[in-house]
């Protein structure tokens, strides 16, 4: 994978897997790619060790299901109950399996079963990394629905914002020219989800931010009309999990190569000048 972002070397990142090929290949390609040195607990025991006798903040813990001596995913459970992120990497899984995986809130999971699995993880470890960096306005009139996704946005490290009304999303979109991303519900009391898309496009460009509206309506049209209004994408609730992270991040990647493209052609010019 690309990536240009500079060292990540400061995060402590645990690799709780007894496979010696895994635990290398992931050492390697973290290392290489973002100057990241792993920390590896190939049993339970040294897992515990790792965070008992460490006081440093463990940022990120990348585990299988099944270590020596929590052979029935008991390594997650420890990690989750200490709070600690994690992205699950694993041969061994199902709908039951990933079932009890979502139910502890993690990070994200990789299945283990192609050459291409240390890319994708290296790629959700980088992304878990620099999520940070990413500002994210929740639009809903409902506490409910605008805390259930404060809380999925959080738990991939983004940073959040949050409006209860199309009106206040206006204004905190005026003094918060960071945001980079609008998820914004349809249906609201004062300003709806199309309404809110038009105005948000008459001052700032799909080049500046990204629009997803979401519904809980079984009316397909309602896409459409979302995407005519100016919104970039369109999901319906409830969310699955990993359809949801995947358009975050497909909208947020676009926006930051458009950014890089506007960038690069800037630089250009002003070349072209001198």
């Amino acid at each position: 994978m690309q990536y240009s972002g500079g060292s990540l070397g400061s995060h402590r990142i645990i690799v709780a897997e007894d496979s010696n090929v895994f635990t290398s290949m992931i050492g390697q390609t973290l290392k290489e790619n973002f100057d990241i040195d792993i920390e590896v607990c190939r049993s339970f025991e040294e897992l515990q060790l790792a965070f008992d006798y460490d006081e440093r903040p463990i940022t990120l813990a990348i585990s299988n299901i099944n270590l020596p001596g929590a052979e029935n995913g008991e390594a997650l459970g420890y990690l989750a109950d200490l709070s600690i992120p994690i992205i699950v990497f694993t041969g061994t899984f199902h709908e039951s399996t990933r079932e009890g995986i979502l139910a502890r809130d993690i990070v994200d999971y990789v299945i283990k079963d192609t050459v291409l699995a240390i890319d994708l993880l290296a790629e959700s470890v980088c992304r878990f990394l620099t999520n940070h960096r990413h500002h994210v306005l929740i639009v809903d009139d409902s506490a409910t629905a605008r805390a259930l996704l404060r809380s999925r946005l959080e738990r991939f490290n983004f940073k959040v914002s949050a409006a209860e009304s199309g009106a206040q999303a206006l204004d905190i979109l005026k003094v918060t020219p960071d945001i980079g991303l609008v998820i914004t519900d349809y249906n609201m009391p004062d300003i709806d989800g199309f309404e809110l898309t038009r105005r948000l496009r008459a001052v700032r460009g799909s080049h500046e931010l990204r629009i997803i509206g979401v519904s809980s309506s079984d009316n397909r049209m309602l896409s459409a009309r979302f995407l005519k209004a100016g919104g970039n994408d369109f999901m319906l609730r409830p969310y699955i999990d990993e359809e949801f992270y995947c358009r975050v991040n497909q909208n947020l990647d676009t926006l930051d190569q458009i950014k890089s493209a506007r960038r690069w052609m800037g630089s250009r010019a002003a070349a072209k000048v001198a």
